[in-house]
């Protein structure tokens, strides 16, 4: 393929040459922000052009990702000319930002490599750590972050209740998935095939442990609950694995939407009347979803919570 002449259409800034050298001025204050420009009228506007390219190269990142596969599309979705936009698509094919398949343009293999990179820097405790902290100051209760591991949900951070209360779990504690809230909002995405087996696994597990008053649901209402918690995105204990505590749970998902953790408050009767389980609700879904968002999930359009 041989590159053809463009030229810019209407609307179009000259695009900089990456690695020209342009002379530093000291900065300009503009507002409550330092922006260094160079010192010359065409200095600055190349420098204006590259934040505008970057832009540009960005958005077609996004529509791509949202479903453009051709020039037109792009086109559309950044306002630019055909020669322009052919121009920023080629760099970013060159970059491996993008692919040309025989199915039109697709998000290109360095995009995975950065991604690979990105959730290696962002540990999910780490990540985690500011909401979890932020969930046990507005509430003053035990909150917990745990994962996965097998039948079981292992938990890996806790925050003590300000309360002067204190409770069996600990980081590395492992506990039946269908018995705790935090492993029931692990388990929101299965079906009632899985959860049925999992609720069997659980009290296999507890056989026995004895719960005066027991308060463990049969299947039929374990089963009930929980496609009422699904289609919530929330779960409760109510008194199912500890006597007396009571949480409320919801789910962490990653960038593909899959649930990879779940986060809990959890506290004793007296400070978790059911009125105010209701309440917690949204409080633990707002942190838990503000983790999603940092591990790159988007939430879907038109979600909705129902209550128990």
């Amino acid at each position: 393929m041989t590159a053809s002449r463009d030229t810019a259409g209407p609307g179009d800034v000259a695009e900089p040459i990456l690695g020209a050298s342009t002379a530093a001025t000291p900065p300009v204050q503009g507002g409550s922000e330092t922006i260094a420009l160079s010192g010359t009228p065409l200095d600055i506007a190349n420098q204006q052009a590259g934040t505008q390219t970057l832009l540009r190269g960005l958005a077609i990142l996004e529509a791509a990702a949202a479903g453009a596969r051709d020039m037109r599309a792009f086109a559309a979705a950044l306002g630019t000319t055909r020669s322009t936009t052919h121009r920023l698509v080629n760099s970013l094919v060159q970059a491996r930002y993008l692919r040309q398949t025989q199915n039109g343009y697709l998000l290109g293999p360095k995009l995975i490599e950065l991604g690979t990179i990105a959730l290696e820097q962002m540990p999910l405790t780490t990540v985690a750590r500011p909401h979890l902290e932020r969930l046990a100051q507005a509430t003053l209760d035990t909150v917990h972050l745990g994962v996965r591991d097998g039948d079981d949900v292992l938990y890996i951070d806790k925050i003590s209740s300000q309360r002067g209360l204190e409770m069996r779990s600990r980081i590395g504690h492992r506990m039946p998935l269908a018995s705790t809230g935090i492993g029931k909002a692990l388990m929101l995405d299965m079906g009632p095939q899985a959860w049925s087996a999992l609720f069997d696994a659980s009290r296999r597990a507890l056989a026995g442990v004895t719960f005066k008053p027991d308060n463990r649901p049969d299947q039929p209402v374990f089963l009930q609950r929980m496609a009422r918690y699904s289609a919530g995105g929330f779960t409760f204990d109510l008194e199912e694995n500890e006597v007396s505590i009571r949480c409320v749970a919801a789910p962490v998902r990653d960038a593909s939407g899959a649930i990879i953790a779940a986060l809990s408050v959890a506290s004793t009767i007296p400070y978790m009347p059911l009125e105010r389980m209701d309440e917690l609700v949204p409080v633990v879904q707002r942190e838990a979803r503000g983790i999603s968002e940092e591990l790159g999930w988007r939430a879907p359009q038109g979600t909705r919570r129902i209550k128990r």
